[in-house]
């Protein structure tokens, strides 16, 4: 293995490594962040940014001095060490960042968790992933409070607010206190750096545990080759920062390349300020869920020629090819797939500038080695539907996760014959393209077709009706299943006639896509069940069709 000294730089200066590199010692804060703040000390990256009313603007030497001041309050204040746990549940605030990078330089585990949290939510992460420490709001506190008692591990509670609660530590004026001298760890590059709790579509959250080859592998050639970052770039992906979208968006990716990240609170999601967000500030490039791209374009915008963006990028679910068509009419811009999990971080995509099939999520990212396989691990040929794997012997990946913490049984279900089971199904083509078809068990088999319930949502999606769908498998005395949707309705259509509405859907779906994709049941609700992620459980709703609830 060859060491971080040794590493190669490339022209601009940024520390680089080859897509099969395995360096023996990595981490972000020392490797990355703070290479970044010695190239502004030398005057070798723009200057520094100024803070003006509710914008803040923070350097690469004020992050660096930040982050060194959080790892200090942890390890100084708080008693935390390396390999101890720290729950990370803030919004999009400035001090997401700090906390993360903090943990980063002291070999901390932090765990991002989404604000959308309730308390047994809460009680669930506290308590399996024996947390010591958590870091959250107001708005969340008292949830908090509500369960600790029954997490005897949880010692240090920290708060980031402008106001003060009695058992809590005040985040921002520690900071202030703390000393910016700190010594980062020599983390290896195998060492456990953060755990994601994966969505829980089908039961509880699992615990994805990632080492800090998550994120070196961002400066791997093929990684940078995707979005093609330069320092100029100001960046800005909407990702919840309970997910890995964020730790890869808006920490590991960007700051990888020296690029500016791009912060909006969001406090309520709004298409308008979204809209106008691209056209205020100079974005170059945006990463979002396809449904938001798909809300803004069923909203009557003026226009949407931004001035500044470049490039587009979206994933977690599936785009349709109109969708793409129709954003390029109205921006001029191409929309890229991409595709990852918690275990994986982002695993494929069309890199920038390269042709884009649409509808497809891409190719594999080295070193990722993608393969579409049977349930026994043999690789299947070219187009044929199949599970999405990874291969993971003789060598396991730099960047895939560890294993599902606390869970051997599970960590060994994920493993079949050569490869990592994603459990989605895809296909690949020829030129190594993939197209996704749906979760393992989402998939609805009706009269010898497969079809997957992400093309049928996002065709009902295109209709104003619909404020969201999902889209599930029942039981038909005929064709074994059919196409069910659970339908919520915008409230401008609350008060139309049901039986002729699910008409008017079921006609709409076969105009956009495969008739026998068309829902043959329609149910309209007031609302879908989630996970706390926003992720719709659909095993739920699978499972009341079937009559086991």
């Amino acid at each position: 293995p060859r060491h971080s000294h040794s590493q190669s730089v490339s022209a601009t200066g940024a520390p680089r490594w080859n897509d099969h590199d395995r360096p023996e010692k990595f981490n972000f804060a020392s490797d990355v962040l703070d290479y970044w703040t010695q190239m502004e000390k030398e005057g070798k990256r723009g200057p520094n940014p100024n803070s003006q009313g509710d914008e803040v603007k923070w350097s690469f030497r004020e992050l660096t001095d930040f982050t060194c001041r959080a790892a200090n309050v942890f390890t100084q204040t708080c008693g935390l060490q390396q390999g101890d746990r720290l729950a990370l549940i803030l919004p999009r605030l400035p001090e997401w960042w700090l906390v993360a990078m903090g943990c980063i330089r002291t070999g901390i585990i932090f765990m991002p968790g989404t604000t959308q949290m309730k308390a047994k939510d809460i009680l669930y992460r506290l308590k399996e992933s024996n947390a010591q420490s958590i870091v959250t709001t107001d708005a969340l506190a008292p949830e908090v409070d509500s369960v600790a008692s029954e997490c005897p591990a949880l010692k240090t509670k920290l708060l980031v607010s402008d106001h003060s609660r009695e058992g809590w530590l005040d985040f921002r004026s520690l900071i202030q206190s703390a000393s910016p001298d700190h010594t980062c760890i020599k983390s290896k590059t195998t060492d456990p750096m953060v755990i994601f709790f994966t969505s829980g579509t089908t039961g509880f959250p699992k615990m994805a545990k990632h080492s800090h080859g998550l994120a070196l592998r961002y400066s791997f050639p093929s990684c940078r080759k995707l979005l093609q970052l330069k320092a100029s770039d100001v960046l800005w992906c909407l990702s919840d920062p309970g997910w890995i979208m964020a730790s890869v968006g808006t920490l590991f990716k960007p700051w990888t390349a020296g690029s500016t990240v791009f912060i909006h609170h969001l406090p309520q999601f709004d298409t308008k300020v979204i809209v106008e967000t691209l056209f205020k500030y100079p974005i170059t490039q945006y990463i979002t869920a396809p449904c938001v791209f798909r809300m803004i374009l069923q909203e009557n915008f003026r226009s949407l020629r931004f001035p500044t963006l470049e490039h587009c990028s979206t994933g977690g679910e599936a785009l349709l090819p109109e969708e793409q068509e129709k954003w390029r009419q109205r921006t001029g811009l191409l929309l890229y797939q991409l595709y990852g999990q918690s275990e994986t971080g982002l695993t494929c995509g069309t890199p920038r500038g390269s042709p884009l099939k649409p509808g497809s999520m891409g190719k594999a990212i080295p070193p990722f080695d993608l393969q579409v396989i049977d349930d026994e691990g043999n690789i299947l040929p070219p187009n044929t539907e199949g599970n999405l794997g990874i291969r993971i012997k003789p060598t396991k990946p730099i960047g895939l996760f560890m294993l599902y913490e606390n869970d051997p049984v599970k960590t060994a279900k994920v493993e079949c014959g050569d490869f990592y089971n994603t459990g989605d199904k895809a296909t690949i083509d020829e030129e190594g393209y993939i197209w996704f078809l749906g979760r393992d068990d989402d998939i609805i088999n009706s009269l010898g077709y497969r079809i997957g319930p992400a093309e049928v949502e996002s065709a009902l999606a295109e209709h104003p009706a619909v404020a969201e769908s999902a889209v599930v498998s029942s039981p038909d005395p005929i064709r074994g299943q059919v196409v069910k949707a659970f339908i919520v309705l915008t409230p401008q259509f609350l008060s139309h006639d049901p039986d002729q509405l699910a008409k008017e859907l079921q006609e709409h779906v076969k105009a956009v896509t495969a008739p026998y994709k068309s829902p043959r049941k329609v149910e309209f609700v007031p609302e879908l069940p989630k996970t706390v992620t926003g992720k719709i459980k659909r095993s739920e709703l699978r499972e009341k069709e079937f009559g086991q609830m």
